[in-house]
């Protein structure tokens, strides 16, 4: 048995009590006293078979439950006597009828709760004590999510090959794949725990499937000759609100910043299952019932570096800030605009000396999917100035952020919605002169990216026949941000990507629905490399 029906049986068993007892009061307006008091003793029989009450306690509960009966049997008649009631005579000397004096229900209700009152008063029952169930379970909310997902990747005929990519052009993307279509059945699994720890503060936890060594995508492709998958944690955050609101947390946690993409499972710079590190303060005081302001101000370590004598490279950061207002209007329709400012610390490359390379190493980023410029850091009598023919790659621009974010959600049709989305994003920090003094290259200056979308439909599927249609335009040029944290299906990750996407969802079940969309990119600059992909999930979530 469950604990949450533990917690609720022996409420119940008092419940049948009650209304026992209060068949006494209003005895025309219930079923018999008889049928109620055996459904009691077939109650309180399963708790001590189950093992949730013992013979003794259970002995306790049906005699309160008496002698609260009896009294009121005794008040009944009394009150009887002092006022005696006309009884109609049928013929024969037969009594016809008896009136029996109308109790509002307000007033059983009162009787019921004081009555119920006292009888845990009594019993001292206190919710998970009596059971011996720990107080904390009470605090605790499990969820989780599975997702079973066909991908085909489609590739042109005119992509460059992998070689090519890696070593012929400034970007240097690292994929071995470029012309044969794949086709692949992924798994992505989430559990997690929501946790009240006290009136001021919660927690949460999350494991996830995915590969350990990218922050973007938990998704596993299946095989079973592989072996097992890899369950990671993904969420461990304390969460503070010292008042309604303001918000502290700390930890690893989900994006704290309005980027839109809760409606369309999308974003222009983040991947929507990426993880923060580190620590955000979010405040929106609502201005009034219409008006309400809302802002986001935190530090994100991304790699922490051991520096030394030898290694000279700093931690990478991100520091951000995010300032908006939303309106919401009578009829729940809503328009949210957003301004936010990412300014990345020690990502970009350093050149090492000639004859040591391992002075500035620790500049090459950990992770990167493909798009941002680069440039080898090693000196070219050392380890060849290409990346790929056996040097190390560095980022040749500084990434500083500008980030303007709407949305208007129509809710004129509800339950659909007609919801617009917009994004625009650009990098303040290419600066054509200080790449080439750095890196001693010159590099074509690519530093925005926008991206429409238009969803019509229920904003979130919850239940069956809930549906949405949506679709959009995207195009983020190569050094718009850091190509390791964007969208892992568009292009099959990472920036210089332009193209659409439509997809659809369809609830066919409470907390359960299928959804599909159809991916088309092409590259901005550089070498040829398009990629379509289509995805068809059977989602489901607790």
């Amino acid at each position: 048995m469950n604990i949450k029906a533990k917690n609720w049986m022996i409420p119940l068993v008092v419940a049948s009590l009650l209304g026992a007892q209060s068949a006494n009061v209003a005895a025309g307006e219930r079923e018999s006293l008889e049928e109620v008091r055996a459904t009691t003793m077939s109650l309180i029989e399963l708790l001590v078979q189950e093992g949730l009450l013992s013979k003794q306690k259970a002995d306790t509960l049906l005699q309160q439950a008496q002698q609260a009966k009896q009294k009121a049997k005794e008040e009944a008649e009394a009150l009887a006597a002092q006022n005696p009631q006309p009884v109609e005579q049928a013929v024969g000397g037969q009594p016809k009828a008896i009136r029996v004096q109308y109790v509002p229900e307000h007033v059983k209700n009162e009787m019921r709760a004081e009555i119920e009152q006292e009888v845990m008063k009594k019993l001292n029952y206190k919710a998970g004590e009596r059971l011996g169930i720990p107080e904390w379970i009470d605090r605790i909310e499990w969820t989780g999510a599975l997702r079973l997902r066909y991908q085909q990747d489609m590739f042109s005929d005119s992509n460059a090959i992998p070689g090519a990519l890696a070593s012929s052009e400034v970007q240097n993307m690292v994929v071995n794949n470029t012309t044969e279509d794949r086709e692949r059945q992924r798994v992505r699994a989430f559990f997690g725990a929501n946790i009240h720890i006290n009136e001021w503060l919660d927690g949460g936890i999350r494991f996830t499937t995915g590969m350990l060594q990218t922050p973007v995508t938990p998704n596993q492709t299946e095989g079973f000759s592989q072996g097992k998958f890899v369950f990671g944690l993904d969420r461990a955050f304390l969460e503070a609100k010292p008042y309604d609101w303001l918000t502290l947390s700390g930890g690893r946690f989900a994006n704290p910043f309005f980027t839109g993409n809760q409606v369309f499972g999308t974003d222009l710079l983040w991947d929507p299952d990426l993880a923060f590190d580190g620590f955000v303060a979010r405040a929106n005081p609502a201005i009034n019932r219409h008006w309400k302001l809302f802002s986001s101000v935190g530090a994100f370590p991304i790699e922490e570096v051991e520096s030394s004598n030898t290694n000279k490279a700093g931690d990478k950061w991100m520091y951000a800030a995010q300032g908006g207002i939303e309106w919401t209007a009578s009829n729940d329709s809503k328009v949210k605009l957003g301004v936010a400012y990412y300014d990345f610390k020690n990502v970009e490359g350093e050149r090492n000396p000639v004859n040591d390379s391992l002075k500035y190493a620790g500049t090459v980023p950990l992770w990167r999917q493909k798009g941002n410029h680069t440039f080898s850091i090693n000196d070219g009598t050392t380890n060849g100035s290409l990346c790929g023919s056996g040097g190390i790659c560095g980022l040749a621009s500084q990434f500083q952020l500008i980030n303007f974010t709407g949305e208007v959600d129509l809710a004129v049709f509800d339950p659909v919605h007609v919801i617009l989305h917009g994004a625009y994003v650009q990098n303040i920090g290419f600066d054509q002169k200080e790449i080439q003094r750095r890196t001693g290259n010159t590099y074509k200056k690519e530093n925005e990216g926008y991206e429409l979308a238009l969803m019509v439909g229920h904003p979130m599927i919850k239940k069956l026949h809930d549906w949405q249609v949506f679709g959009g335009y995207r195009r983020l040029e190569a050094d718009a941000t850091l190509d390791g944290f964007t969208d892992s299906n568009f292009r099959l990750g990472g920036t210089d990507a332009k193209g659409f996407y439509v997809g659809a969802q369809y609830g066919v079940g409470k907390n359960a629905w299928l959804s599909s969309r159809y991916v088309s990119a092409d590259e901005i600059s550089g070498l040829p490399f398009s990629v379509d992909t289509f995805f068809v999930d059977f989602n489901g979530r607790f």
